[in-house]
C-alpha cells in the first residue's frame, strides 16, 4: 500500500467502481483478552440492576481495534489495498479469556 494510503475494509466480495487487479489471499489478526476481577464485580452488580455493561463494551471495542489492525497490517505487508469479505468471530480460551478473530481477503483495487 503507498505511504499514506488508507486500507479499504468491506464485508462484501467486491468494492462497486473499484476492479480487483491483485489477489493476495487470507489474512487475519487476533487478540487474546482476559476479564479483570474488578470488572466482573461490577458487571455482576449491574446484572442484577440491569443496563449495558460498560467496561466490556469497551473491552470488545479496544479488542476489534486492536485484531482489525494486525490483519491490516498483514495485508499491507503483502501488498494489499483493501481488505474484502471481513468476518469476526470469537471463541472461549480459557476460563474468563476469549479470543477475538478478524479475517478476510487482501486484494489490490484500482
Amino acid at each position: 500500500m503507498q505511504k499514506g494510503g488508507v486500507m479499504i475494509l468491506t464485508n462484501i466480495d467486491s468494492i462497486p467502481g473499484k476492479r480487483i487487479l491483485e489477489h493476495y489471499g487470507l489474512v487475519a489478526g487476533s487478540t487474546v483478552r482476559a476479564k479483570n476481577a474488578f470488572v466482573d464485580l461490577g458487571a455482576s452488580l449491574k446484572n442484577i440492576v440491569g443496563g449495558e455493561l460498560r467496561s466490556y463494551t469497551q473491552l470488545l471495542e479496544e479488542s476489534r481495534a486492536q485484531a482489525v489492525s494486525r490483519m491490516i497490517q498483514q495485508g499491507e505487508q503483502l501488498g494489499a489495498n483493501a481488505i474484502l469479505n471481513v468476518r469476526f468471530s470469537t471463541s472461549n480460551i480459557a476460563q474468563g479469556a476469549s479470543e477475538l478473530y478478524v479475517y478476510g481477503t487482501a486484494v489490490k483495487v484500482e
